[in-house]
């Protein structure tokens, strides 16, 4: 089935339907959610959606406008607008969540209650941390966040990725871009893969002699086959990929003199995308819900494998084999959202199934795929059924996988957020 705004949508209200209105509680059980993205934001709108009011939901979210780090690669290649990654909260609020824009600062597992920047303590029933990523401090030798003023990362999307758009376009006339690769697990597997496809579709337009280098700490990637091949036909001679053979796993950056150091090699670069080793958002450190870098959970419902009143969504969860990515969180949210209503208001919960897709775009129309069906199992969240696209499918097929993208896109910002 292709998905569209319609059929991605109408997915989520049809399984909704299915779900009993729960019997309303004479006192209301509360439940905060952190963090406003694809986990977040449809969790917390699920949960208000399909308890009709019978559970009070306050979702925390630091920005009042949210942008998403899917599709900003196109926005990087001239695809897209800035403006139509962007999206707000008043859908969601007008829908019975309480949005509050603030920064969770702690939480007290035991008190069971969340307190904010701005001061403001939130009680609850049941948390979800939905925080996305941050950053493994020292990942990168040279490299601290405040260098991302100069070094943009861009893997959060937002102001970094205007900075990195900016950036590119003002590079000299056959200059250097160097793109650092994160280190295994990080959001997104294909996303630096893609924005080195459309970093070159904005050089060719822009500034066609520029050269791209890609140092990477990985010996392979996600979608290897296919970035390659499309590098091959798209950008032929732009882009050079280096792998740990030739020294990727010791590097060092001077963000001052805009210069990398690989392994005694010194490159200097017109502009340098840092993307740096990542762990879950700080607030699941401080919650005190992680096993190391990322939060372990239920394969079955997304819960803390810590504390039975916590789920963890999306990029900050250790779950098992769904990728970090937008499509796993939105997924995920919805098995979570069922889970907390039957526990807090004693409606029927049905197996929880699992699914995601990762399209990327390699050149104009030239849209391929890779994605999976997944169930629980007793140690993790499993692939089940997995799909690719295939090198040398026709341009028809490719440029249906874009539209394909496109509706995808559509669809789901409408589910995460309203509309």
């Amino acid at each position: 089935m292709r998905l569209n705004r319609r059929t991605f949508i109408g997915t989520g209200l049809a399984t909704g339907a299915l779900l009993s209105a729960p019997a309303i509680a004479q006192a209301k059980p509360r439940v905060v959610v952190i963090g406003g993205g694809a986990g977040g934001a449809t969790c917390a709108r699920y949960l208000a959606k399909d308890s009709e009011g019978a559970i009070e939901v306050t979702l925390v979210e630091t920005n009042p406008v949210y942008t998403t780090c899917f599709f900003s690669n196109l926005y990087l290649g001239d695809i897209r607008d800035f403006a139509s990654i962007q999206h707000n909260y008043e859908t969601l609020a007008q829908s019975g969540v309480n949005v509050v824009n603030d920064t969770a600062t702690g939480v007290d597992r035991d008190a069971k209650t969340v307190t904010l920047a701005g001061g403001t303590t939130l009680e609850y029933d049941r948390l979800v941390l939905a925080p996305g990523i941050d950053f493994v401090e020292g990942s990168v030798n040279g490299w601290t966040e405040a260098d991302a003023e100069v070094m943009p990362h861009a893997w959060k999307a937002g102001p970094q990725t205007q900075l990195l758009k900016a950036q590119l376009e003002a590079m000299p006339e056959g200059g250097t871009f160097v793109m650092i690769a994160p280190p295994n697990p990080y959001r997104c597997p294909p996303g630096p893969y893609e924005r080195v496809s459309m970093i070159a579709h904005l050089f060719t337009n822009i500034n066609p002699t520029a050269k791209i280098m890609v140092l990477d700490p990985k010996d392979k990637f996600s979608k290897e086959g296919l970035f390659r091949d499309g590098w091959n036909r798209h950008y032929s001679g732009m882009v050079e990929w280096v792998g740990p053979d030739f020294g990727t796993g010791n590097i060092t950056v001077n963000p001052g003199a805009m210069e990398v150091d690989l392994d005694g090699e010194i490159i200097k670069a017109d502009v340098c995308n840092v993307i740096p080793g990542q762990m879950a958002g700080k607030i699941a450190g401080i919650a005190g819900v992680n096993d190391g870098n990322w939060a372990p959970v239920m394969a079955d419902n997304m819960k803390s494998k810590v504390d039975e009143n916590v789920y963890v969504l999306g990029d900050a969860s250790n779950q098992g084999d769904m990728p970090k990515s937008g499509f796993s969180a939105n997924s995920q949210a919805k098995v979570a959202a069922m889970a907390i209503r039957g526990e807090l208001t004693g409606s029927q919960v049905f197996p929880a199934k699992y699914s995601n897709t990762c399209w990327s775009l390699l050149g104009t129309d030239d849209g391929v795929k890779v994605g999976a069906s997944y169930e629980p199992t007793p140690e993790k969240i499993a692939s089940v059924q997995s799909f690719i696209s295939e090198v040398g499918e026709n341009a028809e097929m490719r440029k249906a996988t874009y539209e394909e993208s496109v509706g995808w896109y559509n669809g789901i910002t409408a589910d995460i957020f309203g509309g």
